[in-house]
């Protein structure tokens, strides 16, 4: 791994607001986001990120690399639920496992986010059709996840109904507003994306802070009860997301060449979501313990992928271009 990569990244601005979201929780401070700020900074990134993609792809030909990337990243979304939940299986209950399995084969939209910021810091471009990989990814894996626990359920009153499961998937905020910016995106031409751009480009560093700073103090408020539960979810926190990130950065290559769309891909299979799961299993599955599944994706593998993570998966990938 090039040790000047883990540096930069270690000193990057985004990431140092995250730190001190822990620190000020730590220090008792009455340091807080305002929950309408912060959903509005959640919304501005998921539409920043979207309509980018958008005017990437109207720049892009339609390929059979584009469609194979899209089939690659469903794959991915529905092989990494499967053997996580039988890893967690052996050491949690079967609601922990089946929502944590979910939460880490669907993805981070702000580890997305946060990864084509570390690309523009590196000279390297987001591809457009990576922005619709990463949102057709949300899915698959909730609907397995909840799938697993249905089979492996012995009692009657945890029976999901299908369609409302897809439904909700679909629905999900995250996603809705990431493809439909993508796909205004596309359709916009070069002068009309480039009223907004002072708002899409410009800000878009400053807000990703902000909004690093209120994970930051989200994590500190839920890492004292992590920590309670036991060895075994830290370390699964810290493991698997490298394993995966690893081990998609090899395999990636099967489909697309570009350092860039392979370093995406990555990342995606490294991160774990800690919005659209949370939000279906609240619902879904009561009986599982956010308390658990929510500080693991965002207080563990969160900040190890922006650390640690992104320079050794680009390095792999470096070494097998």
């Amino acid at each position: 791994m090039n040790v000047n990569l883990l540096i930069e990244n270690l000193t990057n601005p985004a990431l140092l607001f995250f730190v001190l979201g822990i620190i000020a929780v730590y220090l008792k401070s009455d340091l807080e986001i305002p929950e309408n700020s912060s959903k509005f900074i959640s919304l501005y990134l998921l539409f920043a990120i979207g309509f980018k993609g958008g005017q990437e792809l109207s720049h892009e030909t339609f390929s059979t690399e584009i469609i194979w990337s899209l089939l690659f990243g469903i794959g991915i979304s529905a092989i990494i639920p499967v053997y996580t939940f039988f890893i967690l299986k052996r050491k949690l209950n079967l609601f922990d496992s089946g929502a944590i399995a979910a939460a880490y084969g669907s993805v981070s939209a702000v580890t997305f986010v946060t990864a084509v910021s570390y690309l523009e810091a590196h000279q390297l471009q987001l591809h457009g059709h990576m922005v619709a990989v990463m949102a057709i990814m949300e899915s698959p894996s909730i609907i397995i996840g909840l799938m697993l626990i249905s089979i492996f359920y012995k009692g009657d009153n945890t029976k999901f109904q299908k369609k409302s499961i897809v439904k909700h998937s679909l629905t999900n905020g995250s996603v809705l507003l990431i493809l439909g910016s993508l796909v205004i995106g596309y359709l916009a031409n070069a002068e009309q994306a480039q009223g907004i751009k002072p708002f899409t480009n410009d800000l878009f560093k400053g807000f990703l802070a902000i909004f690093l700073l209120d994970m930051g103090i989200t994590s500190g408020k839920k890492l004292k009860s992590f920590f309670s539960s036991g060895w075994f979810p830290l370390v699964f926190a810290v493991a698997i997301p490298i394993v995966n990130g690893c081990l998609f950065a090899i395999l990636s290559s099967v489909v697309t060449d570009d350092i860039s769309n392979r370093f995406i891909f990555s990342v995606l299979a490294a991160s774990a979501s800690y919005i659209a799961v949370p939000a279906t299993m609240k619902i879904t599955v009561p009986k599982a313990n956010p308390g658990l599944y929510l500080p693991m994706a965002l207080a563990i593998t969160f900040p190890v992928n922006i650390t640690i993570g992104m320079p050794i998966y680009l390095s792999i990938i470096n070494c097998t271009s």
